[in-house]
């Protein structure tokens, strides 16, 4: 990746900081035209070598209350908000976007796959199931839909 590629990346992040994180988005924005090639640099070494230094494996853990009528003096009224560096989210978005590029240009992503793509959505894949019902029924087909749903608890 280029400086270049590094510098549009940092400039489209949101304006938003974890307030643990040494470096927040605002002071990245301010001097990236200054350390987008030690960024880009850094990335690409990354890349070669088919590894992530260990600091953007550490996630800044703030606890919140799952619902606010809970007991704040109970652990158990917490969840753990884990936040990557804003370095970290940098590099695996540039990852992703270098990776969906190639997918793209080589025609690798099934036709119809909404996730991860422009331009397409939850609604674009609803369209193309009601489409495909549809179609069945004009063309005298019986049509059928099933649905399955996954209940989580907590």
């Amino acid at each position: 990746m280029t400086a270049d590629d590094v510098t549009a990346a940092v400039r489209a992040l949101p304006d938003k900081s974890c307030a643990l994180d040494p470096l927040l988005t605002a002071q990245l924005k301010a001097v990236v035209d200054l350390i987008a090639p030690f960024l880009a640099h850094m990335f690409n070494k990354s890349l070669i070598s088919g590894s992530v230094p260990e600091v953007f494996k550490s996630a800044f853990i703030t606890p919140r209350l799952k619902k606010s009528n809970m007991d704040p003096a109970d652990i158990k009224s917490y969840r753990p908000i884990s936040n990557l560096s804003v370095a970290s989210k940098l590099l695996e978005r540039l990852v992703a976007q270098q990776l969906l590029r190639y997918l793209n240009r080589f025609g690798l992503l099934p036709r119809f796959q909404s996730a991860y793509r422009a331009y397409h959505s939850t609604e674009t894949a609803v369209l193309k199931v009601l489409t495909d019902i549809l179609l069945a029924i004009d063309s005298g087909y019986l049509s059928a839909l099933v649905l399955l749903l996954h209940h989580f608890r907590r």
